[in-house]
């Protein structure tokens, strides 16, 4: 009887692989018709790609990425984390050092946390669940994209930055909390078993360091090399989704979406741009803030595909998680839950925060500040873009040659 379960599930188990084989090379195959169907649309998308990761992407984050990478060389990581144990254990059941992650992934935006957890679980200082915890809360969006982007660019009010951010971050810390459960007892938690004096961290620290090993001159030409290889993985998959996503609208593909779409209610003013932002954020957000609808109904939509990340960015998180053991699925079912408890949350703020009826920047009480700031990256991000690179290869270059 066993023998024939284990030989039903078996049959089964191989079914759903070949349909998985057909479904994808169907898939490529359509891709392949239409790139030589409408090659002028493929190479405005991937342009228009490769502008975002060159302007914006690329020089925004390289220097929280190079950062990061010399943090955990000299043991910061190390050193904070065991300061940070007393309130990340007991938070989101993971170690200390998951607050780091959890900071800088907020600060400078997705895919840093999925990098920094993947860097935590090589390092021996997460385990796999733990890990899989830590990748489903610290992939969150940068405050400059939620307050320049979203709210200012396409929203054309950046005092409503303050709302979306609440939302956004609040309903990561819900996920956090709700995550500290999976798996709950089934490993062995790592990080310190006692809270840490400033002293005891500084030992960590300098002992970190030490066991490290590697001189400065290593150490920085190590961290931009990791970091540049990361981002230039980021900008394939940018440009690869600005295709996928134009060929799709050119060949009316995207308007299937309707008839699921309809079965849960949405309104049919929303279902394509929500369509959108399901495969590409940046791209759904400027389709649903040129609705015409209410304004809440824009704003819940928007802090729903914020929290859901879009499958552009959730395949930049699973590329760099495919040659660890951190499974994906832990983090996709979050993202569900974020997209869902945000576009909660904004229903519930809405009814509290004073809505700005003109665009004035939360921080500063003026939006010249925030725009000096996306024209520079808009004017000098391709010079700082190319340079990098440059060095990038010289460094793999001398690598190669010592």
């Amino acid at each position: 009887m066993i023998l024939e379960v284990q030989k039903t599930t078996c049959k089964g188990v191989m079914a759903i692989a070949k349909l998985t084989t057909v479904a994808f090379t169907v898939l490529a195959i359509f891709f392949t018709i239409a790139l030589i169907m409408y090659p002028d649309t493929v190479l405005s998308a991937s342009l228009r790609g490769m502008d975002l990761w060159a302007t914006k992407v690329f020089p925004s984050l390289l220097p929280f990425f190079i950062i990061a990478e010399l943090l955990f060389g000299f043991g910061v990581v190390h050193g904070v984390g065991a300061l940070c144990e007393r309130f990340m254990r007991p938070l989101f059941n993971v170690p200390g050092a998951g607050g780091f992650v959890w900071v800088m992934g907020m600060v400078s935006g997705y895919p840093a946390g999925a990098k920094w957890t993947r860097d935590l679980r090589e390092n021996g200082q997460v385990t796999k669940v733990e890990a899989e915890r830590l990748v489903a809360f610290t992939n969150a969006s940068s405050p400059l994209f939620l307050f320049g982007v979203v709210a200012g660019a396409f929203f054309g009010n950046t005092g409503l930055g303050l709302m979306i951010a609440a939302a956004h971050y609040g309903g990561n810390f819900l996920v956090g909390l709700g995550m500290r459960f999976y798996r709950y007892g089934e490993d062995k938690p790592t990080g310190h078993s006692h809270k840490k004096s400033v002293k005891e961290a500084l030992h960590i620290l300098h002992h970190t360091r030490i066991n490290d090993g590697r001189p400065l001159g290593q150490l920085l030409g190590d961290a931009v090399m990791r970091s540049i290889k990361t981002l230039i993985l980021v900008g394939g998959f940018i440009m690869l989704f600005s295709v996928v996503t134009d060929l799709l609208k050119q060949t009316g593909v995207i308007h299937l979406s309707s008839l699921l779409l309809t079965l849960f209610g949405i309104p049919e003013v929303f279902q394509l741009p929500l369509t959108a932002g399901l495969f590409e954020i940046t791209t759904g957000v400027a389709a649903l803030t040129d609705t015409n609808t209410s304004l809440l109904a824009q704003l819940v939509f928007v802090s729903f595909i914020l929290g859901f990340h879009g499958l552009s960015i959730q395949a930049q998180i699973a590329s760099i998680l495919a040659d660890t053991d951190i499974r994906f699925a832990p983090y996709a079912w979050a993202r569900l839950a974020h997209g869902t408890i945000a576009a909660v949350l904004m229903v519930i703020f809405y009814q509290y925060f004073d809505v700005p009826e003109d665009s004035v920047n939360v921080w500063t009480g003026t939006h010249d500040s925030l725009n000096h700031w996306m024209a520079f990256f808009e004017h000098y991000g391709p010079i700082f873009t190319f340079c990098l690179l440059s060095l990038s290869l010289y460094l793999f270059w001398m690598k190669k040659r010592g």
